[in-house]
C-alpha cells in the first residue's frame, strides 16, 4: 500500500472515530440506541479482543490498522442486537456508566479520560518498540483499572466486568507474549 493512501485510509478513520464521539455526544436517541445494544455483553467480550489487531499493528508499526482499530473497538458497542432480556447486574452497570458519561465534566471526569487515552497510547508505544513487558504491563493495569473504576463507580453490579476483562487480558496477554517471542 502506498504511503499516501495509508495515510488517507488513517485520517479517514480518524475522522470517522472523531464523528462516532461527536453522535455519542451530541445525539442522545444515538447514545440510548448504542446503550441499549450494548447490554448484549458479547459486546463486553470482544471489546477486549478487539485489543489483538491493535496490539497486531502497534507491533507492526502500522498506523492505518491501529487507526481502525480504534474505530473498530468504539464502535462494537452496537454490533450485536439489543437482548431481548438483559442481565439486571449488566442493566444496572450500564446505567451507572450512561449516567457518567451524560453528567457534567469535573477535572475528576477529565483526569479519568486522559488516562484511558494516556493507557492506549502507552500500549501502542510499548509495542511499536517491540517492548514485550511494557505491552504486558500496560495491558494488565488497563485491565485492572477497567475492573477497579467499574467496581468503584458500579459496586456489586460493577463485578460484572471482571470475566469479560479476565478474559480479554489473558487472551490480549497470550498473543502479546507468542507474537513478540515468534518475531
Amino acid at each position: 500500500m502506498s504511503k499516501n493512501l495509508e495515510r488517507s485510509i488513517t485520517i479517514v478513520f480518524s475522522i470517522a472515530t472523531v464523528f462516532f464521539i461527536l453522535a455519542m455526544s451530541l445525539n442522545e436517541g444515538f447514545f440510548n440506541w448504542t446503550f441499549a445494544r450494548h447490554h448484549n455483553v458479547m459486546s463486553w467480550y470482544i471489546r477486549p479482543v478487539i485489543l489483538i489487531p491493535f496490539i497486531y499493528f502497534s507491533y507492526k508499526k502500522q498506523p492505518v490498522g491501529i487507526s481502525a482499530t480504534i474505530f473498530l473497538l468504539l464502535t462494537s458497542m452496537f454490533w450485536f442486537p439489543e437482548p431481548a432480556l438483559a442481565d439486571p447486574a449488566v442493566s444496572e452497570f450500564l446505567a451507572m456508566e450512561k449516567e457518567y458519561l451524560t453528567s457534567g465534566w469535573s477535572m475528576v471526569k477529565v483526569f479519568f479520560a486522559f488516562i484511558v487515552v494516556f493507557s492506549m497510547a502507552g500500549l501502542s508505544y510499548a509495542l511499536w518498540q517491540r517492548n514485550k513487558k511494557a505491552g504486558i504491563v500496560i495491558l494488565v493495569l488497563i485491565a485492572a483499572g477497567k475492573v477497579a473504576w467499574s467496581v468503584a463507580e458500579g459496586g456489586s453490579s460493577g463485578a460484572s466486568i471482571i470475566l469479560p476483562a479476565a478474559i480479554g487480558l489473558a487472551v490480549c496477554t497470550a498473543f502479546v507474549y507468542l507474537v513478540v517471542k515468534r518475531k
